[in-house]
């Protein structure tokens, strides 16, 4: 018998509100975003319809998902128990205030103090768990948290002073960011996913100084980001970002087995790594001033690492925290293959037709994060059918 005790199902760990939420802000954000591009929106978000889209992507949908995982991860990885009930529903709660703020256009009076305070509140609940156990191996993470709470506050300071390089500084440095928690959790999680999905003896071995160098070149793209210096086309920049597409194509290359692609779960994370190593080559290409935008590297960095990465973690971590076999639906398959065709649509048919590019991209990322709303909604928002607590 279930345990009157225990919070709704939904509030039971971090990752079913944050995943829910995250992917229906991602279905509904990019078509409307595309609409008010066009014309075909009346009203403006606070910031105007390009500093949300730029801020929602990152603050609103990645932020909601990174702390599904990490609410959820933390407390499998310390054993502390993570926030439940109240205390999850505050969280998101607040997370969502924010996101209603910024869409409604609110005064910076109201939606600062929302906006601001959504990572150090994640940053507390992590903090308080690794350090109670002293796990010194996680606090990059805790790090990175910290460092998107800067990043956050840099955007939000150029929101109020109308300076768009500032809250532009800010975004990308935070994307960086983002790329940084990919390279520690994806580092972890895909070897070890491969190893178990292929039933193989035991997983790749980690590289110890490969793992440190690419956190570090991460973390330094995003303080260059943050300073200006890498959003100005500069060649000796062009053998960072080159060191790290190599470093994240020499992982990639060291985990893969041919027998990734019978499994959706494992290609689909495999490949959003590899758009994260195509995104470092294609800044890199940019910085030498040959072939690629700058808009172009961005957005095969958010589109096919950030949100292919998204995508995949969501869709196995959902089944094996509800205590359901770790087999995707086939309907999944349909929305893997749509979130990578979104790429090279928005990246490269978009340079030729707009319009037709960007729609049809808006069209592939939507479906894709609705298929998961629509199949994973019901999962998430449902206690597990093994009565157990999580």
């Amino acid at each position: 018998m279930q345990s009157n005790s225990l919070p709704p199902a939904l509030f039971r760990l971090g990752f079913r509100p944050f995943f829910i939420a995250g992917a229906l802000l991602a279905a509904v954000a990019i078509p409307l975003w595309v609409a008010a591009l066009f014309g075909h929106v009346a009203w403006q978000p606070a910031g105007g319809w390009l500093g949300w889209h730029r801020h929602e992507m990152l603050f609103g949908f990645a932020a909601a998902i990174i702390a599904g995982f990490l609410l959820t991860a933390v407390q499998n990885w310390t054993g502390v128990p993570g926030p439940r009930g109240k205390p999850l529903m505050l969280l998101a709660g607040l997370w969502l205030a924010a996101r209603l703020a910024w869409l409604a256009g609110a005064p910076a009076w109201l939606l600062l103090p929302l906006e601001l305070a959504f990572f150090p509140a994640l940053a507390l609940f992590v903090g308080r768990s690794l350090i109670s156990v002293r796990q010194t191996r996680n606090y990059p993470v805790l790090g990175v948290l910290l460092l998107l709470a800067v990043a956050d506050l840099l955007v939000m300071l150029g929101l109020l002073w109308a300076n768009d390089a500032l809250a532009r500084q800010g975004n990308q440095g935070a994307l960086w960011l983002i790329a940084a928690l990919i390279a520690i959790i994806g580092g972890r999680v895909i070897p070890f996913f491969t190893r178990n999905g292929l039933g193989l003896a035991k997983a790749a071995e980690p590289l110890a100084w490969l793992d440190t160098l690419l956190l570090a070149g991460s973390i330094l793209v995003a303080l260059l980001m943050f300073a200006g210096l890498a959003l100005v086309a500069t060649p000796w920049l062009a053998l960072l970002f080159a060191a790290l597409g190599a470093g994240h194509l020499w992982r990639l290359a060291r985990w893969y087995h041919p027998g990734i692609w019978k499994v959706p779960l494992l290609w689909s994370l495999h490949v959003a790594y590899a758009w994260l190593a195509v995104a470092c080559l294609a800044m890199a290409s940019w910085h030498l001033g040959a072939y690629m935008s700058f808009s172009q590297a961005t957005h095969i960095l958010a589109l096919g690492g950030m949100s292919g990465i998204i995508l995949a973690m969501i869709a196995r971590v959902s089944l094996g925290h509800t205590g359901r076999p770790l087999q995707a639906p086939a309907i999944m398959t349909v929305a893997f293959v749509l979130l990578n065709l979104a790429v090279p649509v928005r990246v490269w048919l978009a340079q030729i037709s707009v319009v037709n590019g960007l729609w049809l991209a808006a069209g592939a990322w939507a479906v894709a994060f609705g298929l998961f709303v629509w199949h994973y909604g019901p999962i998430l928002s449902r206690p597990r059918p093994d009565g157990g607590p999580g």
